[in-house]
């Protein structure tokens, strides 16, 4: 019974040293949290243009499909396709002979009608003296005066035909009328062609040439207001390039607004001596109507959409992400234009944003793949300090 007693209190006396032992026992610390990898970039405050955006086609400014204005055989072109011509270099010939016959006919009717009206005056005259001294009838009189002035008439419709046959023999020998660049041909040397019929080329003005886009109609009046004080610069963006932009300038705002869309059709104009814009060419309009002198700009993968609108986080000094809800004014190339959100000077997250949350701890890096900390964030742009 003492055995059994003496058991007891060893086991007891080993449990309370096992559960002092436990309860005294240090606590593994917990594990350190690790910032989630992200990359970011800084807001800064600097010039930002005010523009309005749109698809645009480059148009000719000026193109006409040339047309024979008379009947013959096409004998030469004078040009190859896709040549730049000058004004008033000849590029089609139509066969002339026909028409220098017609014009050598038309002039032997002349002289030889113009020999007649001398005689006819001669006689108008000879027969108005008689009259007078009265050795002549007022008949003969009046018959001579008569042949005299039909005879005139002769004349000067025989003048017309000459001038029409010159004329003619002129159009044989198709020009430019303005400087411009060739099609492809629309006959081939041989071709019978008929008068305002055949198509014998296309020919654009393209030094300078046009680009024309739409608008809301909402934007019209300020666009007016702008373009009242200063003429407005156009750029035409062709995709992949990233310089020497054409830059023109808006010269033509349609009369009417389009009642079925609710556009306004603009132009703007592009001396293009490069010849980077084409006709039927689309490119990516930006309308620039002024200048906004300390716009706040981030990069513009650092904003992101939510069911609560568009939102950044920004880096606290803590390193630590705070979800902040941003008012986008508009998005130039690869910026964004922040109206409300973000001040100049604070760092965004560019990448990364799937793993986070508010408050979460962040490590800045070069590249989400490397696996050290980055070197201090560099602003995307300039600063303009006051």
């Amino acid at each position: 019974m003492k055995t059994k007693k003496t058991i007891i209190a060893v086991v007891v006396i080993v449990l309370v040293i096992a559960g002092y032992l436990f309860l005294t026992k240090k606590k593994p610390p917990p594990p350190a949290m690790h910032g989630v990898p992200v990359l970011a970039g800084k807001a800064v405050q600097k010039i930002m243009p005010v523009i309005i955006e749109a698809i645009g086609t480059v148009e000719a400014l000026n193109s006409i499909t040339v047309y024979s204005r008379i009947v013959g055989q096409l004998v030469k072109i004078h040009f190859k396709e896709g040549q730049d011509v000058r004004k008033g270099d000849l590029i089609f010939t139509i066969d002339p002979g026909p028409y220098q016959e017609k014009l050598k006919t038309a002039e032997a009717k002349l002289a030889q009608d113009t020999a007649q009206l001398k005689y006819n005056e001669a006689q108008a005259k000879r027969y108005a003296y008689l009259f007078e001294k009265g050795a002549a009838s007022r008949t003969d009189y009046e018959n001579n005066q008569t042949m005299a002035a039909t005879q005139e008439a002769m004349v000067k419709a025989d003048r017309a035909d000459v001038d029409n046959a010159r004329l003619n023999l002129e159009f044989c020998y198709i020009r430019a009328p303005y400087t411009g660049r060739t099609g492809a041909y629309g006959v081939n040397i041989g071709t019978m062609i008929k008068d305002n019929d055949t198509k014998l080329a296309v020919l654009n003005q393209i030094t300078p040439i046009y680009v024309k886009f739409s608008v809301p109609e909402k934007q019209l009046l300020e666009i007016k207001r702008f373009m009242a004080k200063a003429p407005l610069k156009v750029k035409a963006i062709i995709p992949d390039m990233k310089e020497n932009i054409p830059e023109g300038t808006l010269t033509f705002i349609d009369n009417t607004i389009d009642p079925a869309t609710g556009m306004i059709m603009l132009k703007g104009v592009y001396q293009n001596t490069d010849k980077m814009l084409w006709p039927g060419q689309f490119v990516n309009v930006a309308l620039e109507l002024a200048q906004e002198p300390n716009a706040v700009v981030v990069p513009v993968q650092s904003v992101q959409i939510s069911q609560s609108g568009q939102y950044v986080f920004i880096i606290k000094p803590d390193n630590k992400v705070e979800y902040r809800i941003v008012t986008v004014s508009r998005t130039i190339g690869d910026e964004a234009v922040i109206s409300k959100g973000v001040n100049a000077g604070e760092t965004v997250v560019t990448d990364g944003h799937l793993k986070l949350k508010d408050g979460f701890p962040v490590e800045i890096r070069d590249s989400l793949a490397q696996s050290a900390p980055a070197a201090p964030v560099k602003p995307v742009g300039p600063t303009n300090k006051k």
